[in-house]
């Protein structure tokens, strides 16, 4: 796995929030309070690209006529299999 340049951000919290995260690392969850902020950041980012996707597949299905399924799966086999042609 390729290791990524790291840098500091310092943060401030009130007590309640600094003990809980020392309690998530006490229980083995997380090996360091950096690394179980990382995993928020992580879950965070991954949140918001899902409701990008909702968002996009929101506004696809209000943006006009649907294309029948059926005749686009035909034209992705015949685009698929006019290149596995060109592979050969």
């Amino acid at each position: 796995m390729e290791e990524k340049p790291v840098t500091s951000l310092n943060i401030s919290l009130p007590d309640p929030m600094k003990k809980f995260i020392e309690t998530q690392v006490k229980r083995g969850d997380y090996s360091t309070p950096s690394e179980y902020v990382r995993a928020l950041v992580r879950a965070e980012q991954q949140r918001q690209m899902r409701e990008q996707i909702d968002r996009n597949l929101l506004d696809s299905l209000a943006s006009g006529n649907p294309l029948p399924g059926e005749e686009v799966m035909e034209g992705l086999r015949k685009k698929n299999a006019s290149r596995a042609k060109k592979r050969r």
